[in-house]
């Protein structure tokens, strides 16, 4: 018997809410166990990710609706329904008829909420417009009051309106397989203005992901392979690299001549990454597993690498439009942790590069504590690399993802 899409969303959602899985391995755990057809697929994805992204302007209704504090199950039956009324194109009578009878024992509960929601909706939706902004686009305070800070009230409201759009569909062109004309030609595709690699795509054809043709991937992430600009034939370390996107655009750019060490800390990631290697046509890449904070640089290593990526474990706020639960994991702390991290990392790794050779640091965040600031210190604490030039990239300034590198050299 085939399974049904809001039922498995509202068991999705009670995991997920549990807080100890992240959202993207509920999801596939989820779509392996239940018969869904691919409509039902969609839908379940469409509802289960737009739910978590709508999460605080849901409560908020559901508070205006029911007096009562709900059980984590009934309370994920009724965001399911009512994210259904107010971001799907499901006829409501759909919407509602098929949540209440999914609902469980929470039926007459859900049945009444989402009837009254009908009801009032329009004074519904004007106090939800009158809500903070944090509510009303459905962002943590501690986000919302930063970002405040930092680029105003309106760019603000568009970076959060940006976060809750799902992600389009953008692959890099792998020149190691096929030109960007040769693609195109076949049909596939709409070029990126700015990003000759990149295209943007309505559906991804699977044989082209099966054979390498080309890598999902946002034009942000190639901002700091280019500031590296690895030259065919050098000896290059890219730290923290696994799935491997950044690994295999800089093959691309190095035309597969040289060494690329490709590390990280997890056995499970590194399988993932010399599979995606091995399907991109990658043939000058050396998997190592290594953690750059807790194991001291290998002898053989110091002071051998022309050039050095890393790519530093950071907070995500530049990818909550495509990691939809970062939003709610992050805590105010958190951005005073990571630099201890991301700092500690340069130190270790400025020992492996030679004289003369360049290092870039790059993360997918928009926080200065872990972007400016790691640049800054790293000047005064970490002797021999000198600051060099600094890019970025802002969703709502840019329309691609958040995204910051800074390039040093070694005197």
């Amino acid at each position: 018997m085939a399974g049904n899409p809001r039922a498995a969303c509202i068991e999705a959602l009670t995991r997920w809410e549990k807080g100890t899985e992240f959202a993207d391995a509920i999801l596939h755990r989820a779509l392996e166990e239940e018969r869904l057809s691919t409509l039902d697929r969609s839908l379940f994805m469409e509802i289960f990710y737009g739910v978590i992204r709508c999460r605080r302007t849901l409560d908020f209704l559901i508070g205006k609706l029911r007096d009562e504090e709900a059980d984590t199950r009934t309370r994920q039956a009724l965001r399911t329904g009512l994210y259904q009324l107010l971001r799907t194109r499901v006829p409501r009578y759909a919407a509602v008829n098929e949540t209440v009878a999914n609902a469980g024992r929470s039926r007459s509960v859900v049945n009444a909420v989402l009837r009254r929601f009908l009801r009032e909706e329009k004074g519904l939706l004007k106090a939800l417009e009158e809500a903070p902004l944090g509510v009303r686009l459905s962002h943590p305070d501690v986000l919302v009051t930063r970002w405040t800070g930092q680029f105003g009230e309106g760019d603000t409201a568009r970076l959060c309106e940006w976060n809750n759009e799902p992600a389009e569909i953008l692959v890099r062109v792998n020149e190691l397989k096929v030109s960007v004309g040769e693609l195109t030609r076949a049909g596939g595709g709409e070029p990126i203005e700015g990003h000759p690699l990149m295209l943007r795509m309505e559906k991804l054809p699977i044989p082209w992901i099966v054979s390498g043709l080309c890598y999902v991937q946002d034009p942000s992430t190639l901002m700091a392979c280019e500031l590296l600009a690895p030259k065919p034939g050098e000896r290059v370390l890219d730290a923290c690299a696994a799935p491997g996107g950044k690994t295999s655009y800089l093959a691309q750019l190095m035309k597969n001549e040289g060494l690329i060490v490709a590390c990280d800390v997890s056995a499970d990631r590194l399988t993932r990454m010399r599979e995606n290697l091995e399907r991109l046509g990658v043939g000058n890449v050396e998997v190592r597993k290594a953690d750059w904070l807790r194991i001291p640089p290998e002898a053989n290593d110091m002071g051998t690498f022309d050039r050095i990526l890393l790519d530093a474990p950071c907070s995500n706020t530049g990818v909550i439009r495509r990691r939809v639960d970062v939003r709610w994991r992050l805590k105010g702390e958190d951005f005073q942790r990571m630099p201890g991290v991301q700092i500690g990392l340069i130190k270790n790794l400025a020992l492996l590069l030679k004289p003369g050779g360049r290092l870039v640091y790059s993360t997918c965040s928009m926080e200065p504590e872990e972007n400016d600031e790691v640049a800054r210190r790293v000047t005064q604490d970490v002797p021999g690399l000198k600051f060099e030039t600094a890019r970025r990239t802002l969703p709502f300034r840019d329309k691609v993802d958040g995204a910051f590198a800074a390039m040093f050299t070694r005197n």
